[in-house]
């Protein structure tokens, strides 16, 4: 409630005309609140991968949360016989399929949908379900740019609808453990995002094709530019392309960056950002190494020559306004880890009396001593590997559409939009050379850069267009 008092009192918002008196964040301020007995109807649009996982969720909630998955929608249609018997396996109902979202917003029975779309869909489809009245559990990242994120919180807002974002949640005893001044004052946090991805092929314009049957492409598309079919270009693919994606900095990185900035109570954007990398660690002749499938049902192609536009290698750097300093760093191909957890994507929390290792298990450390002073399964801590209480995002998003009190929401979109902007702060001095950008956040614009205004947002296509009054 309080963060989206702020966000409305020290942005944009508060020029827009909309009245925060006027609106209400009570339960009271949300309509079409669903009875406690009432069965709630679940849509999953974009059904290959991490939609799969939320079509398994929402079935394994059928009896306990009577919950059901009414419509399964995505643009290639050849994925529905295999996510339809996923549905009627575990909950004896077979879904409606859909390859057009619209047509999904339009059915009234419908009350929330997941979007588990590639990342330049997630704003578009976001807002077209607010203003059909659905509530939203949105993917990580929540947005493809600034500005598009910033509307997607002006349309839960707008239209009284609730929205959860898709990043790990942020909670336990180490995060308890910084918030409540275990280290001192944190000055630093260090998120590190180390994952070895291996080419994913040369999308060549000879590779340019016809899409296969039963693949919607002008759909899948939607708000990204017009460009031919290419299979290295498309499924999962998208992620390393600047029309589709935002990078492993955008793909893994925000489950840790929302963890991170919980960690040092940032509700805002930062006022500097600086980033620097490139796609290091492939082979620059056409060799071709014997594909491999990989996660995303897409093939690898080891070192071999690669058209990903997207750093492989990137470093970031921000400040908030008060000084403190939140660095991010993506390492694509052979690396360490670090520290004494052996940190592959997790978070070092820097402070005034000690730091504090978080990863799957978290150790800290007062000053220079060798030995951590807490820990899990140090003291009274809990071991790493008890997940006992750990937050559901998917029960407490039909809780929160029963009750109607969005204050509830484990991670509202306010706080997704937040931590997307530090990726796309970092992309956008990336794209320009890693250059300083020094960032106005009361106004969402650069400081006496037009250049990299330029970037907070993007050219629509007509038909999918996010609009600047949702």
């Amino acid at each position: 409630m309080t963060q989206r008092r702020e966000f409305i009192k020290n942005s944009a918002l508060g020029s827009a005309g909309i009245v925060i008196g006027g609106m209400g964040f009570s339960s009271k301020a949300y309509s079409s609140i669903i009875g406690a007995n009432e069965r709630i109807n679940m849509a999953v649009i974009g059904i290959r991968n991490q939609g799969s996982f939320h079509i398994n969720n929402w079935c394994g909630l059928k009896d306990s949360h009577n919950v059901v998955v009414k419509t399964i929608c995505d643009a290639d249609e050849r994925l529905f016989k295999s996510r339809s018997k996923i549905v009627s396996d575990k909950t004896g109902v077979t879904p409606l399929t859909q390859w057009d979202m619209r047509k999904v917003f339009d059915d009234k029975d419908i009350h929330g949908v997941s979007i588990v779309t590639p990342s330049h869909w997630h704003a578009l489809a976001t807002i077209w379900a607010c203003q059909a009245g659905k509530h939203v559990y949105v993917e990580k990242p929540v947005s493809h740019n600034i500005f598009e994120g910033r509307k997607m919180v002006e349309a839960g807002i707008k239209y009284k609808r609730h929205i959860q974002h898709g990043a790990s949640p942020a909670r336990g005893e180490g995060l308890d453990f910084v918030l409540g001044g275990g280290i001192g004052k944190v000055y630093m946090v260090r998120v590190l995002c180390l994952h070895r991805r291996d080419s994913y092929g040369f999308a060549a314009k000879d590779k340019d094709t016809t899409a296969p049957d039963g693949f919607h492409y002008d759909m899948w598309l939607g708000p990204a530019p017009e460009r031919p079919y290419n299979p290295y270009r498309s499924h999962y693919c998208w992620h390393w392309y600047w029309d589709t994606g935002c990078g492993d900095t955008g793909n893994t990185g925000p489950h840790a960056i929302h963890s991170a900035r919980t960690g040092i109570q940032k509700n805002e954007q930062p006022v500097y950002a600086v980033s620097n990398g490139g796609v290091y660690g492939f082979s620059q002749t056409d060799k071709h190494t014997p594909g491999v499938n990989s996660y995303g049902e897409v093939e690898t192609f080891g070192d071999d020559r690669t058209t990903q536009e997207t750093p492989n290698i990137q470093n970031c750097v921000f400040k908030y306004s008060d000084g403190t300093i939140f660095e991010f760093e993506e390492r694509g191909r052979y690396t360490n880890t670090e520290g004494t957890n052996n940190i592959s994507d997790g978070i070092i929390f820097y402070g005034t009396e000690g730091y504090m290792e978080y990863t799957g298990g978290w150790k800290a450390f007062r000053n220079f001593e060798k030995q951590p002073i807490a820990g899990a399964g140090i003291g009274t801590a809990k071991p790493a590997a008890d997940r006992s209480g750990r937050p559901n995002l998917f029960t407490n998003f039909l809780d929160v559409i029963r009750s109607g009190k969005d204050e509830d929401l484990i991670n509202p979109i306010l706080g997704g939009h937040y931590g997307a902007s530090l990726v796309h702060l970092a992309n956008i001095s990336y794209r320009l050379g890693g250059r300083s950008l020094n960032f106005d956040n009361t106004k969402g614009k650069f400081i006496n850069d037009p250049e990299a205004d330029k970037l907070l947002t993007r050219p629509y296509r007509k038909g999918f267009v996010v609009p600047d009054k949702v």
